[in-house]
């Protein structure tokens, strides 16, 4: 039996995405341009901040006026305040307020830093938003990309995320077309026989985290795709991925 291998591709030389581009377009020239084509079960791995400039999810901070609890919480810990009032807008509910911290849980129920709000990688001025809804912004590039090469594709969108009892963030699965992100492993025997009762792996995060490696922070790499991966199709949704509240210990 050979021994199982993936690869994960970086791809180079996507211009500055500005809000209105045709994300779909931008990945196929930058793919050209290196010499890259995608491949019948290619998995593209597509940064969150790629997706929400594309999508005009970019707020300029001069046009918002914060609330009076923005102000007090930027105030005691050197905030700013705008900023602040962006992710409270953008927030279902606050789940921790805290030596500076702000962990939220966003109208699309992920529970990440600061309702997902980032001046990162953005114009200066400026913050950017998680998309409105992620799978279907995955379901846009997927059909994109499978037109344009006329092979089955999938597509994660990803964004990275702290954890609660780990050191380090990770790159995870937002939003997810065109492949099953978990793999449920319960009923099925190990290797001992017995059948295994818990073990649900969260691929598409899995497939996020591997892509961050070539991608990084700095490299200007905001697109990369996973290859050689023996995956269950499937329609795919980050929603997924969302544990139930009554199932969450750390909420």
């Amino acid at each position: 039996m050979p021994a199982p291998s993936i690869a994960v591709i970086g791809v180079p030389g996507l211009k500055e995405v500005a809000p209105g581009d045709n994300l779909g377009e931008l990945i196929v020239q930058a793919l050209g341009g290196a010499g890259l084509r995608a491949e019948d079960g290619d998995i593209f791995v597509v940064t969150q901040k790629i997706v929400s400039k594309a999508e005009g999810r970019v707020v300029q901070l001069d046009s918002i006026e914060p609330s009076a609890a923005a102000r007090a919480w930027a105030a005691a810990h050197h905030k700013d305040a705008r900023v602040l009032e962006v992710i409270l807008r953008e927030s279902r509910r606050i789940v921790r307020m805290d030596h500076g911290v702000l962990i939220a849980e966003t109208r699309h129920g992920f529970v990440c830093a600061n309702a997902g709000v980032d001046a990162s990688n953005a114009p200066a001025g400026t913050v950017t938003l998680l998309p409105e809804d992620p799978d279907r912004s995955a379901q846009r590039l997927q059909a994109y990309l499978e037109n344009a090469f006329g092979v089955r594709l999938a597509v994660v969108v990803s964004d990275t995320f702290g954890r609660p009892w780990r050191e380090g963030v990770v790159n995870v699965a937002v939003g997810v077309a065109g492949v099953a992100p978990l793999l449920d492993y319960r009923g099925q025997p190990d290797n001992q026989g017995r059948p295994m009762q818990v073990t649900v792996v969260a691929v598409a995060d899995e497939l996020a985290a591997a892509a961050e490696l070539v991608m990084q922070k700095t490299r200007r790499i905001p697109v990369a795709f996973v290859r050689g991966y023996d995956y269950q199709a499937a329609a795919g949704s980050g929603r997924e991925l969302l544990r139930p509240p009554e199932q969450d210990l750390f909420r």
